[in-house]
């Protein structure tokens, strides 16, 4: 592996707390997923940026996924307002104002998020788990 191809050359993952707030907030209310990726060629401060996919192309592209769930602390994921639960004895006439009331909640919650962003997080190498500094941006 050449050096700007190897992630643990990585120090610091600058992100938008924006990015990993929708991020999270994405992949909960969607079929596909959201990360934050990194790309490479890798050096010691890199930029982690939102991206949305249905099929994995890590392997392809060399690319590193975080997932928003490693950048948010566990108390705010634990309070994501779930649509689910508040439509399980919901009436048709009484879905949409459920679900307004739920994107309202989302919108608080992703707030919340993106004031507790943590300060540091592993990422997923070939060598295993790598600490990085989180720094925000934006």
């Amino acid at each position: 592996m050449a050096e700007d191809d190897d992630p643990t050359t990585i120090r610091s993952l600058a992100l938008s707390p924006g990015d990993a707030a929708s991020a999270y907030a994405y992949t909960q209310e969607n079929p596909g997923e959201a990360v934050l990726r990194v790309t490479p060629p890798f050096h010691g401060r890199m930029r982690a940026r939102l991206h949305v996919y249905q099929r994995d192309d890590t392997e392809l592209t060399g690319a590193v996924h975080v997932p928003p769930e490693s950048v948010i602390e566990g108390d705010v994921l634990d309070d994501y307002p779930r649509l689910e639960a508040a439509l399980e004895d919901a009436t048709p006439a009484e879905s949409e104002e459920i679900r307004k009331r739920h994107a309202d909640a989302v919108e608080e919650w992703q707030t919340r998020a993106r004031e507790a962003i943590l300060e540091a997080t592993t990422i997923d190498t070939d060598d295993g788990p790598h600490l990085v500094e989180l720094k925000q941006i934006g």
